[in-house]
């Protein structure tokens, strides 16, 4: 199969808009990729302000349901739903975002003999670890996938260990990355000894643990200031514990901001502060912050010194005693700030979406590769069939 103009489908099952990690992943990724005719499916609303890179933008009508009495038949639906979607556009290759979720599963069943490329994300690993449900569709997603792609050695081992190690061949890493290009850097004047400037930017939800930042700022010694920038469940939460420490007038909260707002911000602060956890596929954020000269202070977890090398300085997570002391440290010492800060730069260059893009294609065609399907993929079709009635619209 040649490179040019390979049909692609994929999509998320969320609103079609760039508030979240992900979806501002894939957006850059398949613009990185223009052999690619990509065919996107997502929810409404659709964000109109979007200028997304996709071919074709589809959104999906099937209602959504969560798990319960009536998930099976909700699953059953939107497999309808795609498998005509599937019989219109007759893609080359099938891309499913996240392994552990319904979308992917009704990829995956309406697949047919399309090769499938399961694409990791994290949430689905974090929900597939802690649900059956979605430990028994992150499962039957992997098998049906001829290639499973994940951004770090960290979470391909989390994969490997939920599907029993039988799917070890097919794990691929491919680091995330980021438009370089548009990224502006201005040089930082010298930083100088004293408080530090810090952000945190992401979702206000228990994983993210935003909490571990508020409660540190009331270990320090300096008195740093931290602006926490995102959307989330926890938002009133955090906005109260911060008042109850006494810290209002150290700790703000801005809304989410578009990426490009976010970029334009970054160079105002010192250090970017990344306070996940548990489990994080990546942490692009942090990525971002570090190609514009921000050293990270980052909850030590595995895979996370493996993005983001010698330009973090790790604490142990969860632990605001920890984060204090790192933050301390660096408020000390000028010099560290700005080695930091140069190998932070530094690292950030590893991570060109461009090479994510040129990976994934590469990948992406060599499982188009004439031939018959593989047997695995066989049987899982006709274990499929045998449970779930044919439609008319379904592909055999």
């Amino acid at each position: 199969m040649t490179a040019k103009h390979v049909n692609i489908l994929t999509g998320i099952n969320r609103p079609a808009a760039p508030s979240s990690g992900s979806a501002i992943l894939v957006n850059d990724l398949y613009g990185a990729i223009p052999e690619f005719h990509t065919t996107f499916l997502g929810r409404a609303p659709v964000d109109q302000t979007w200028t997304h890179s996709f071919d074709q933008l589809i959104t999906l009508t099937t209602v959504k349901r969560p798990h319960g009495p009536h998930y099976d038949a909700y699953v059953d639906a939107l497999t309808d739903e795609v498998a005509a979607l599937i019989d219109k556009i007759r893609p080359a290759a099938i891309h499913a975002q996240y392994l552990g979720f319904a979308l992917s599963l009704a990829l995956t069943r309406a697949a047919g003999t399309i090769p499938v490329t399961a694409i990791a994300h994290g949430p689905d690993v974090i929900v597939a670890e802690r649900s059956r449900w979605e430990n028994e569709t992150l499962n039957e997603v992997a098998a049906a996938s001829a290639v499973i792609i994940v951004p770090t050695h960290a979470l391909a081992d989390r994969i490997d260990r939920l599907t029993g190690r039988r799917l070890t061949d097919r794990l691929n890493v491919i680091p995330w990355g980021i438009p370089l290009g548009d990224v502006q850097v201005c040089d930082h004047p010298p930083t100088r000894t004293g408080p530090l400037s810090l952000v945190h930017a992401g979702r206000l939800d228990e994983n993210k643990a935003t909490i571990t930042g508020v409660e540190a700022l009331a270990l320090t010694d300096q008195p740093h200031h931290l602006t926490v920038i995102g959307n989330g469940i926890l938002r009133q939460h955090l906005e109260r514990r911060a008042a109850e420490l006494g810290l209002s007038d150290r700790v703000h909260f801005i809304p989410f901001l578009p990426r490009a707002e976010l970029w334009r911000r970054l160079p105002e602060f010192d250090a970017f502060v990344f306070t996940t956890r548990g489990l994080e596929a990546f942490g692009l954020v942090a990525v971002e912050a570090q190609a514009h000269r921000l050293p990270v202070v980052y909850s030590d977890l595995p895979g996370a010194r493996e993005i983001l090398g010698i330009g973090g300085v790790p604490y142990i997570p969860g632990d605001p005693h920890s984060l204090a002391a790192a933050l301390d440290d660096l408020g000390r010492d000028v010099h560290r700030h700005d080695t930091l800060a140069k190998a932070a730069f530094d690292n950030a260059r590893r991570y060109d979406i461009a090479t994510t893009g040129r990976r994934l294609r590469e990948l992406t065609l060599r499982g188009n590769s004439p031939g018959s399907p593989p047997r695995w993929h066989t049987l899982l079709l006709n274990r499929t069939a045998a449970r779930r009635p044919q439609t008319p619209n379904r592909r055999p």
